[in-house]
């Protein structure tokens, strides 16, 4: 469940999550606590969370407390899941036209730690957008329309 993860509630908490992960990436889980597709998303991220230890930091972000990031990563669809390295954004090819965040929920655990494990191996060859290799079949399937979260 979301409560074994550690949740950031204001847009300084974010911030210091961001500049002081150093050597792993950051997880940030957009979303809601009591939304269902977040709920789904949030047992995956907490079931891998110590597999993905050396790796991998994981915090859940409360999108109605951040709108400051909300906003800034377009989040027009919750769950949405960003990755950083070292301060800096890190995007994927997910075959779809935003490379920005994930949108969704994943399908198995199994694709996000191979998610994880590209991003990792990426960021530490100095790339900042890597190919996801997660099936195509397997990746949510949305609209990029504005609308209100």
């Amino acid at each position: 469940m979301s409560f074994l993860l550690p949740k950031l509630t204001s847009k300084k908490e974010v911030d210091q999550a961001i500049k002081g992960t150093a050597e792993k990436v950051l997880v940030l889980r957009f979303g809601r606590d009591e939304d269902p597709v977040c709920l789904q998303l949030d047992d995956i991220l907490s079931k891998t969370s110590s597999d993905l230890g050396k790796m991998a930091t994981i915090y859940l972000v409360d999108v109605d407390q951040t709108p400051v990031y909300t906003q800034y990563f377009d989040i027009s669809y919750i769950p949405s899941t960003v990755f950083f390295f070292n301060g800096q954004h890190m995007k994927v090819d997910y075959g779809s036209p935003d490379h920005t965040k994930f949108v969704g929920s994943f399908k198995t655990k199994q694709d996000f730690i191979d998610l994880i494990e590209v991003i990792y191996r990426g960021a530490m060859r100095g790339k900042l957008i890597v190919q996801s290799p997660i099936d195509p079949h397997n990746i949510p399937k949305y609209d990029l329309l504005y609308q209100d979260i």
